[in-house]
Formats: structure tokens, C-alpha cells, sequence
């Protein structure tokens, strides 16, 4: 792996832009979420299915101990804070995964749940890895997921911008012009791989995403790495417990520009830069 510098720079943009540091993230909607999972709703869940206890003060302490947020359990309000070194330094993880398998030229699934704002980070990492020889994989596109919201259950469809696996809303023709919609589902990740084995397909060596993307997969036994915000405990118990690889924590809600100096970083790191 090429060791590069950049760790002031990349440091100094998470902070100046809100991916770290004080983020935009409130802290009673995480706590919120902290208490969802700990009563095991299947939307926080995102595809996780917890080993262990994990009470809300248990999840605390994972996302002070993962993310930086505050351990005390009576600051209930305000905004979230993400330690930038600890963000850095999954980011140099999650750049070690992208090396290992460019490397061996291997097959790689990315989907997210954030196509709003993440698209065009993961979508330059599916462009280095291509260029680098391997497979980015589009399973199962147009297939179609019922998917419950909070509209009552919903028909999308898989599609894929750019090499990265989204879900539209609708159905027929409609969906592939829909724009594509926030998610926190595993179902799309479990149509996917599940459509592939079922047509002796090739499997991803790697899946790289977010939300339901990195946990459904992390879950059914494949290497997973992805982003995860303050108030996405699923994905950092997935990491403590084994099924994610790599848990980047940061703020998922920013500008989408301020994230391609992140995969600019990523694929520095990687010796994968274009």
C-alpha cells in the first residue's frame, strides 16, 4: 500500500466541512436511534443481526469508543461530535481493503442507501477500481424489492449509476426514471447476492457501502466496508461483532462534493489514483 502524505490535509477538510469534529448530527435523534436498536426495530437494524446484549448504555459506549461521541449519558441534546483521528484512521483501513482486492484484480459489489449525497464518492472508487482490472458487479439490475417505509410497503427497483447499486422508487418503466431514493433497507443487497448465486454468477470479494448495503452483506458472511453516521449503530456493531470489516464513521448528510476528497484520499492510499 502506498503510504502518501495527507493526513494534515485530510484531517483539516473533515473538521472544516462538518464530516468531523462538531457534525450536524443531533444527538437526541442518535440517542433515539441507540434505543431503537437496543429494542432490535428492524429499521435501525439495517440487516444486523446482534450477538450480543447491547443495551442503549452498551451502544454508548461502542459509538464514544468507534465515533467519539460523548459517553455521558445525561448529554441528551445538541450536536454529535466525531473524533477526525478516528475517522482518518478508518479511512486508512477501509484503503487497505480498495488495495487488497485491486491487487488480486478481484470483483467488488458497491451499493448505498445515501445516492443523494454519496453517489459521487463511491462512484470514483468503482471508476479506480475498474481501471485497476477488477470486476465492479451490477446483480440483479432492474429486479424489483418490496421495501417498508414510512408511506406502508413500497415497490423499488435495483439500478445501478455509474457502477453503484441504488434503488428507485415505482414500477415498470416508471422506476428507471425515478430518482433514486434514501434507504436504510438489506433487502436490495439480499436480492442481489441472492439473485446471483441462484444464476451461478460470480460473488463480490468485496462490498463496499452504507445503511443496509454494508450490513446486509457483513451479515451473510461477505468482506464489508462502509460509511456510517453517529446515528447508524448498526454498522458499528456489525464491526465489534465481526460482520463489517471496516466502519468509517462520519457525518452522511453533507454537501456531496465534500466527500471526493475522501475517495481522492482512499485511492492515494491505495496507489489506485487516476
Amino acid at each position: 500500500m502506498c503510504r502518501v502524505g495527507g493526513y494534515g490535509g485530510i484531517r483539516g477538510h473533515l473538521v472544516a466541512v462538518g464530516l468531523a469534529g462538531v457534525v450536524g448530527s443531533g444527538r437526541e435523534k442518535s440517542l433515539g436511534r441507540y434505543r431503537a436498536f437496543a429494542a432490535r426495530d428492524p429499521r435501525v437494524l439495517m440487516g444486523v443481526e446482534p450477538q450480543g446484549a447491547w443495551g442503549v448504555g452498551e451502544l454508548l459506549a461502542l459509538m464514544a469508543e468507534k465515533c467519539g461521541v460523548s459517553a455521558d449519558p445525561r448529554c441528551v441534546s445538541g450536536h454529535d461530535v466525531i473524533d477526525p483521528d478516528r475517522t482518518v484512521a478508518a479511512l486508512d483501513a477501509f484503503a487497505e481493503r480498495v488495495a487488497a482486492v485491486a491487487q488480486r484484480g478481484g470483483s467488488v459489489l458497491i451499493g448505498t442507501g445515501h445516492p443523494d449525497r454519496l453517489l459521487g464518492f463511491y462512484g470514483r472508487l468503482a471508476d479506480a477500481l475498474s481501471a485497476a482490472g477488477c470486476t465492479v458487479l451490477t446483480l440483479a439490475q432492474g429486479r424489483s424489492v418490496d421495501i417498508t417505509t414510512r408511506f406502508g410497503l413500497r415497490t423499488h427497483h435495483l439500478d445501478y449509476v455509474r457502477g453503484v447499486a441504488v434503488v428507485r422508487e415505482g414500477d415498470g418503466e416508471r422506476a428507471g426514471c425515478a430518482t433514486p431514493v434514501h434507504s436504510h433497507s438489506p433487502l436490495p443487497v439480499r436480492v442481489a447476492l441472492g439473485a446471483a448465486a441462484a444464476e451461478g454468477r460470480p460473488l463480490p470479494d468485496l462490498v463496499i457501502g452504507d445503511h443496509g448495503w454494508v450490513c446486509g452483506a457483513g451479515q451473510l458472511g461477505f468482506e464489508a466496508i462502509g460509511l456510517a453516521d453517529t446515528d447508524d449503530p448498526a454498522v458499528f456493531v456489525g464491526q465489534a461483532e465481526g460482520a463489517v470489516a471496516v466502519a468509517v464513521p462520519l457525518d452522511d448528510g453533507v454537501c456531496p462534493d465534500h466527500y471526493l476528497p475522501l475517495a481522492r484520499y482512499v485511492l492515494n492510499r491505495a496507489c489506485l489514483s487516476q
